[in-house]
């Protein structure tokens, strides 16, 4: 049972982002940020407990996700992970949130580590699954293990017009396969999918998805809206707000992150969770709410 859910959208300076907001409007503020490809939905069990626990938690469709829309037909519609931070910190503006705990994983734990290192007044705590996920495109073109490498399959095949088009004719079967690959244990039903799918129908999925992906190896240029941020990001700034990182040791597309705790230089914990893949929140949603709970305290 999911609390009274509340949806509306809000403003900023390049979107309308639709977001759903669950239990008080003066509890302490909880916004938890989805992954490709998922959605809100990821969330759904480990809302009642934070609100249980006096959360007020927000959970955004990222830009191409859901019924999130840009302003513009001219807005380069930009994956980048600096677009990404920018609507993040966008929101907390946006919905007059001075400060919040922030938990993501996959593209939301990215936003969420970009503000919790470049805003760190606006954050109270961070959990961020795969830790330290801001990008270092500096060196996006060093060669990974061979196991790993093999594990980018989907990243090298968006760098193609074929896999442009394959994403924009079989979204939901690729997104299925990627599910099942990077979580090997979790036997999600047809209904989870098919309740997360619906929102890779938005008209910017594929564009945002593919720009995504091409940007982060250097191969298409950023926004110049966000370049500021995109700058700042080069330098791999440290996460100095309370932290807690986690793992699944099951993970098919990241074989861990314990190294990245150098990278944090506040309170900080790291933790797996056996048999776990890629979706987190969705996969082990106690662990999760625990770790958001943990993470207030340090």
């Amino acid at each position: 049972m999911v609390s009274s859910m509340r949806q509306s959208s809000v403003k900023t300076s390049s979107l309308d982002i639709a977001y759903r907001e669950h239990g008080d409007i003066d509890g302490w503020p909880c916004v938890l940020s989805h992954g490709f490809p998922y959605d809100v939905h990821c969330y759904d069990e480990c809302i009642d407990p934070l609100v249980a626990n006096g959360a007020r938690v927000i959970t955004p469709w990222l830009r191409g996700y859901g019924e999130t829309r840009f302003l513009s037909t001219s807005t380069l519609r930009s994956g980048e992970q600096a677009s990404l931070g920018s609507d993040l910190k966008e929101l907390l503006d946006a919905l007059e949130i001075s400060q919040a705990v922030l938990a993501g994983y996959d593209w939301g734990g990215r936003a969420s580590c970009i503000v919790a290192a470049l805003w760190p007044e606006r954050v109270t705590a961070l959990v961020s699954a795969n830790s330290y996920n801001i990008q270092n495109i500096a060196r996006s073109q060093e060669p990974a293990p061979a196991a790993e490498e093999a594990s980018y399959w989907y990243q090298y095949y968006f760098h193609s017009e074929r896999g442009r088009r394959g994403l924009q004719s079989n979204r939901r079967e690729i997104a299925r396969l990627l599910w099942k690959m990077w979580s090997p244990n979790w036997e999600f039903s047809d209904a989870d999918f098919e309740k997360s799918a619906a929102a890779f129908d938005n008209p910017d999925f594929v564009d945002v998805v593919i720009h995504s992906y091409r940007h982060r190896f250097g191969l298409v240029d950023g926004d110049p809206a966000v370049l500021p941020i995109e700058a700042l990001l080069q330098d791999q700034p440290e996460i100095s707000v309370p932290s807690i990182t986690v793992d699944g040791d099951a993970d098919g597309v990241d074989t861990g992150t314990a190294h990245h705790a150098k990278k944090f230089t506040g309170p900080h914990e790291h933790r797996v969770l056996a048999g776990a893949g890629h979706n987190l929140p969705q996969e082990r949603p106690a662990p999760w709410v625990q770790a958001i709970m943990d993470a207030r305290a340090l």
